[in-house]
């Protein structure tokens, strides 16, 4: 017979360290941050510690990957680009870019500590994600919530 597990929250099961950088930060330091923890996202803050963004190894994959000129035309001679102007500067300076804030991303994953782990999971799922950085009122990260931390609570409750 299954005993039922209390209600878990995200402060349950978070990682309480959190390694950030901030914008200036060149990108070989963010690498290596990445490599030597482990882990494949970093809080971006500012120089008060608030969350700004987000660099993950998908940012420094497109990087590697190099630019999608996307559709074109071929007119009289001349290359007729059919993507947005703006958004092809928005790549050409990821691909070059040297620091963080040249590659991170502002659409930040969040979520609360006092968030049910059930809620965490469908956010994880909903988003696409593999990790929710946890902040507090101030948008300062407190801990991050990865899929696995969801799927070794789940481990431990069926097992």
């Amino acid at each position: 017979m299954h005993t039922p597990t209390p209600l878990q929250l995200v402060k349950d099961l978070m990682s309480t360290t959190v390694h950030t950088v901030i914008p200036d930060t060149p990108l070989a330091k963010a690498v290596q941050l990445l490599s030597e923890h482990h882990i494949s996202g970093l809080p971006v803050v500012n120089n008060n510690g608030k969350l700004i963004g987000e660099l993950t190894e998908k940012d420094l994959m497109v990087r590697e990957s190099g630019i999608d000129v996307g559709p074109y035309l071929l007119l009289l001679d001349r290359l007729i680009y059919l993507n947005n102007p703006i958004s092809w500067d928005k790549q050409v300076h990821k691909v070059l870019g040297s620091t963080v804030k040249e590659l991170m991303s502002r659409n930040i994953h969040t979520c609360d500590q006092a968030l049910p782990l059930s809620k965490a999971a469908k956010l994880l799922n909903e988003r696409s994600t593999q990790r929710l950085i946890v902040i507090d009122d101030d948008d300062m990260p407190i801990g991050t919530i990865t899929q696995g931390d969801v799927v070794r609570a789940l481990a431990q409750e069926l097992g």
